[in-house]
């Protein structure tokens, strides 16, 4: 085999590394650009609903969290607050607005699952404990007859589900902020959507999810994981129940300011990372063996990087690729991904005319390509030593 053929077949091969994760970015955006049809729950059980708000130090906006949480919800639905770890009034606010509130406190396990696993344990020891747990950040907001919706369906399909879960737009925030706020309805919306119509799990995002009491009395909650909320969707995939978006139910939550953006993103995208190294190939080998193919497109979606990323390195493939056809004439290879992220680039853009305009300005979204630029500390910082603690992030007012 001659020096060029090695050559050639490398190329191909670099080639077809970096087109697969925007192949798979491609088709799950390809089929969750469409809306999902209306929904009927007029019909729906009713079944008894706890709602489980983990929250830590959240002084200044629990009162209207929960005004908001019972002008949505049901009447008969109950509404527990975990005030964990607080050093300040978190607990006597949220008890004066009516609600029930237990504490906890522990020097080491800190984090939403060991306050989530506590306040199931305060449920469990009830003598009817709820048929439906829904979790709520207390910082977010569950729009009208959301509460129905996931309890209904979290009954009726006897699996979790997951509310679509977006950060409420505003076009007079910093362009960075607008364009991260775009990134996740694409994440959360049109890729979430778009997996579970290829038969595949939705993603649970950490709040506005819904879990039948069978599952959440069982589910592995007490966990120092900084996505906790990724890692239980695949433990959920992989023993046979695969949480469902349910797009008639809507959670928002306010955006941060541009510093608090990135610490967020940065504690996200970390633990994103960190999971795909342990579990993608795991989940997506588990799939194959156990003919599962929730299982093998929860994997495949786990080896597509966050958005910025994503462009980043194919962006630079591409032009690697690039510079060698110009060298060897040896164009096939970035033809190929030059095809693959054209084509991605153009359904990013329909996903903005779609969904996006509410959450990114013309002008932010021309700023894009700063946004990677200004996601480059997060990776180069989960090089140096990933982001390992969960911390609370401050919204804007």
């Amino acid at each position: 085999m001659t020096m060029i053929s090695v050559l050639t077949i490398a190329l191909w091969i670099v080639a077809a590394l970096a087109a697969l994760p925007l192949a798979v970015f491609t088709l799950e955006m390809l089929l969750g650009l469409w809306p999902s049809r209306t929904h009927n729950i007029a019909t729906a059980p009713n079944p008894s609903v706890a709602v489980l708000m983990p929250a830590h130090n959240e002084a200044s906006g629990i009162a209207n969290t929960l005004a908001k949480l019972k002008a949505a919800a049901p009447a008969d639905t109950r509404v527990v607050v975990v005030a964990d770890n607080c050093s300040d009034d978190t607990a006597k606010i949220a008890r004066d607005c009516g609600v029930e509130v237990i504490e906890r406190s522990h020097e080491t396990e800190r984090g939403k699952g060991y306050a989530l696993a506590f306040g199931r344990d305060h449920l469990a020891q009830q003598a009817s404990p709820p048929e439906v747990v829904i979790v709520l950040d207390s910082d977010c907001e569950l729009h009208g007859g959301s509460v129905e919706a996931l309890a209904a369906e979290a009954q009726t399909r006897a699996v979790p589900v997951q509310a679509v879960n977006l950060i409420s737009g505003d076009l007079t925030a910093p362009p960075m902020v607008q364009v991260s706020s775009f990134a996740m309805v694409v994440k959360n919306l049109f890729r979430s959507r778009g997996m579970q119509r290829l038969g595949g799990a939705a993603l649970l995002t950490g709040t506005g999810m819904a879990f039948p009491w069978a599952i959440f009395s069982k589910a592995k909650l007490a966990t120092g994981n900084i996505v906790e909320d990724l890692g239980l969707g695949i433990e959920l995939t992989r023993t046979g129940k695969p949480p469902r978006l349910i797009g008639h139910a809507h959670v928002r939550s306010a955006p941060a300011d541009m510093r608090d953006a990135l610490t967020q993103r940065t504690r996200w995208e970390h633990g994103f990372l960190q999971t795909v190294r342990t579990h993608a190939l795991p989940t997506f080998l588990g799939g194959i063996r156990r003919f599962s193919l929730s299982e093998i497109l929860l994997g495949l979606h786990l080896v597509v990087p966050p958005l910025a990323l994503l462009v980043m390195l194919s962006g630079l493939v591409f032009a690697a690729l690039s510079c060698a056809a110009w060298l060897t004439a040896v164009i096939g290879p970035a033809a190929l991904l030059g095809g693959v992220l054209s084509t991605a680039l153009v359904l990013i853009l329909i996903g903005w005319i779609v969904n996006g305009r509410e959450f990114l300005s013309g002008g932010a979204l021309l700023r894009m390509p700063l946004y990677v630029l200004w996601k480059i500390p997060v990776y180069l910082g989960f090089l140096k030593g990933p982001e390992a603690n969960w911390k609370r992030t401050e919204r804007r007012p």
